[in-house]
């Protein structure tokens, strides 16, 4: 029986994503598309045209006096806290009572019959300020006497002061890191439904549900048993969707329990990207001593961020870039601090990688700089300092090193890509070519995975098996595109052993798991997987304690195989043993629950075990520049990650693909830009770029390390996947410094800022030769 039967799609296997099919065909659902109660009305933001200033009245008469208004919301309309603060810091209104704070500022929203009536009624009020000073970036904010929008953050370890004292080699040098939108295929919306009493129905499209369900019944004053948020699914998130997306669920709920009707918000594209948060740009002082071979001797970094004019998640997120400011190089003394400065632009917030990309820059800087100092090539350098052996495994901030499989990755990397030999190749071409210059880098990433705010590193799941054998999937986990639900299902799948097609994956709802974390920190599958599979084992428990009372055999002689249940020498049918397990009464439904071990953090001290394991992975980018134009191309890119025993190699390629090319479009052509009023101008596809199909390496070679597994106990011995590979962009900003350092014979570094967009390329490649 055994080889006759067989189950699809199970863990550690290929398998498409479960809603693929209706992506590309139009047939998936969003909260866009669900089909709107008799009398919706819809919602729009009216937003401030200064960057700073006294609020002194608003003038709504016009604004009312449009056809089809039914009313607006102001600050006064706030039954109950008037704050979105997701850290509870009370700094982020719904709107504002006295104080502008930002360029493009949600003031107040219209309620009208149509979303065309209420987006052009709330150009009609008339604002009336006294504007104030305002300083758009973080070296402003400081030289202003701005405040930090949170604690600054100081990791230390060693003799920072000492060791510089007797350097061999010091380096002292500035970095600015530009920030980037998270630019998703769809934007924010909320579709809230009132209930009887104080209930109310949110749907939004929201990486952390919970949160938003918290922060509704707060901005209504109600229990957030009151309130339900569901997600289907969203088309893309990238972090954007962790805490930004409780303003419209807050004004979405707000106009629905007062005018008692199902209520719409949907931002064009523009207010989508000036009034929510983007990653944080950084300006980064670094200052390094190193011996003649290269070997870093101390690091001393200041970070400072552009944070907005609030906190959100600002905290974590300069913490975080602390903690990457290492990448995969042991520092033996070290100081590294954090200034979180308030700016008066819009509150930046999550994305992708939530700091580390940051700090994971300024130290492949820091390594650049130690190569074209000592002549070497820069992987000879990485190599020499990479974390590795006992008294070089102590992070900055005090965790060990304990799994690092950099070494073995990086030199098949360096083999398979043949990186020594058309590194030789490009520096010879560059000798003869005077207009098109060509660079090859090599980068690794280390990145730590887990919340550094330990209480999120927890998740629920709700399985329910039906007595025909069909099975229930419901986590805390949400959708974005990533392909979470088909893992969490196949990791059920494989555990009940029975068919994927058994399982039905359903909304993330608050109303079946509570106190669902963000999807965030690469941690989706970690914890929900796990979750999911504790529910299971409870089921299976009940199960197999049932078989053994009734068929009076051992547990040892009860299995799980192929759709089918072996009990000693009987053979039944999944849905056959269900069905006798129901009839027997047996409970077939659990509650799973998993919180990841091992992991500590003590803030104040600057110490701890903040991640739980590493994910390791490397690239390697050739370039081509023009220095007539600053233009360049990708013509080659090798990617070898480290995602342990993959659960959908498929998927997780995917992710790795997808997170190289957003992370090289961060490096080199998605600027931001503020003018002097403090307006974005960058704020729609046309003016921000993010990069096409034709901006892809010409060759990509993409591949796991699938001799690698997880030395911690994650569900199945797998890896996070999500954020991990974003930072392989970097080898391509390090191949495009190489082609500009090659101008003035690689005797100094380019020292580019971020993005490297064609006209700093051109800029650097001007000043090198002018210095030359």
């Amino acid at each position: 029986m055994k080889d006759n039967v067989s189950i699809t799609g199970t863990a550690h296997s290929d398998r498409i994503h479960d809603s693929a099919s209706k992506h590309v065909t139009g047939a998936a659902d969003y909260t866009d598309d669900i089909t709107l109660p008799e009398g919706t009305l819809h919602a729009y933001l009216g937003v401030s045209d200064v960057a700073h200033a006294t609020l002194l009245d608003i003038d709504y008469t016009d604004v009312l006096a449009t056809p089809g208004v039914i009313g607006i919301l102001t600050a006064e309309d706030v039954p109950g806290v008037n704050d979105l603060s997701p850290t509870g810091r009370n700094d982020e209104p719904v709107f504002p009572t006295d104080l502008i704070q930002f360029h493009g500022q949600p003031l107040f929203a219209v309620i009208a019959e149509t979303r065309d009536i209420a987006r052009h009624a709330a150009e009609k009020a008339k604002i009336n300020c006294d504007v104030l000073p305002h300083a758009l970036d973080p070296i402003q904010a400081q030289q202003a006497g701005y405040p930090h929008v949170t604690a600054p953050l100081k990791l230390e370890r060693g003799d920072v002061d000492g060791a510089f004292e007797t350097a061999s080699n010091r380096i002292k040098g500035r970095i600015a890191v530009g920030g980037q939108d998270h630019m998703y295929l769809e934007g924010h919306i909320a579709l809230a439904i009132p209930g009887e009493d104080d209930d109310i129905i949110v749907h939004s499209s929201t990486q952390h549900p919970s949160e938003a369900q918290h922060m509704v019944a707060q901005v209504l004053g109600v229990p957030s048993n009151a309130v339900v948020v569901n997600v289907r699914r969203m088309g893309g998130g990238f972090g954007g969707k962790e805490s930004q997306m409780n303003l419209f669920c807050a004004v979405a709920a707000m106009a629905a329990k007062k005018w008692n009707r199902a209520v719409k918000i949907r931002p064009d594209r523009d207010q989508d990207m000036t009034a929510t948060g983007k990653r944080h740009d950084f300006v980064i002082d670094y200052d390094v001593s190193f011996d003649a071979a290269g070997r870093i001797e101390a690091v001393n970094g200041s970070f400072a961020a552009r944070c907005g004019f609030s906190s959100d998640l600002s905290g974590p997120v300069t913490d975080r870039a602390l903690f990457h400011a290492d990448n995969a190089y042991f520092y033996p003394n070290v100081r590294l601090e954090s200034h979180p400065m308030k700016t008066n632009t819009v509150s930046n917030t999550a994305f992708r990688g939530f700091g580390g990309p940051q700090g994971v820059v300024a130290a492949e800087r820091i390594i650049e700089e130690i190569a074209y100092a000592t002549g070497q090539d820069p992987l000879d350098v990485r190599k020499a300092n990479f974390y590795g052996g006992k008294g070089r495994d102590i992070t900055p901030y005090h965790q060990k090193v304990e799994d690092s499989i950099l070494e073995r990755l990086v030199e098949e990397l360096e083999t398979t890509s043949d990186y020594r030999q058309r590194r030789k190749d490009i520096m010879a071409f560059n000798e003869t070519s005077p207009v098109l210059k060509k660079g090859i880098a090599l980068t690794p990433v280390k990145f730590g995975i887990s919340f550094t705010a330990t209480w999120y590193n927890q998740a629920g799941a709700l399985v329910h098996v039906y007595n025909d054998g069909s099975i229930h999937l419901n986590h805390g986990g949400t959708e974005m595109g990533q392909g979470l639900n088909t893992k969490v299902a196949q990791i059920v799948a494989e555990a009940f052993q029975v068919d994927f097609e058994q399982i039905k994956i359903t909304k993330t709802t608050t109303e079946k798991v509570p106190n669902t974390s963000a999807t965030a920190a690469s941690s989706g599958t970690d914890l929900n997987g796990m979750a999911a599979l504790n529910a299971v084992e409870q089921i299976k428990a009940r199960l197999v304690e049932f078989a053994t009372r009734t068929w009076g055999v051992t547990a040892e002689e009860v299995s799980f195989h192929a759709n089918h249940v072996f009990i000693g020498k009987d053979i039944l049918t999944f849905a056959a043993f269900i069905k006798q397990a129901y009839l027997a009464r047996v409970q077939l439904s659990a509650a799973g629950f998993y919180k990841t071990p091992k992991i500590h953090w003590d803030r104040a001290k600057g110490q701890g075990r903040p991640f739980y394991y590493y994910a390791y992975g490397a690239a390697c980018s050739e370039v081509t520049i023009d220095t007539l134009t600053g233009e360049y191309r990708v013509e080659r890119t090798d990617i070898l990650h480290d995602v342990g025993r993959s659960l959908n190699p498929a998927l997780d390629k995917g992710q790795v693909e997808g997170a190289f090319i957003q992370g090289m479009g961060w490096l080199t052509t998605e600027e931001l830009w503020w003018d002097n009023a403090g307006r974005l101008r960058t704020h729609a596809p046309s003016t921000y770029k993010i990069p096409l199909a034709s901006d892809r390496p010409r060759i990509f070679n993409v591949n796991l390390a699938d001799w690698s597994e997880n030395r911690e106990l994650t569900v199945k011995r797998s890896k996070a996947v999500g954020e991990p590979p974003f930072m392989l962009g970097i080898s391509v900003f390090e191949a495009l410094s190489m082609a500009v350092a090659s101008v003035a014979n690689y005797r100094a570094c380019p020292r580019l800022d971020a993005p490297a967009t064609p006209e700093r390329v051109l800029l650097a490649v001007a000043r090198l030769q002018a210095e030359g």
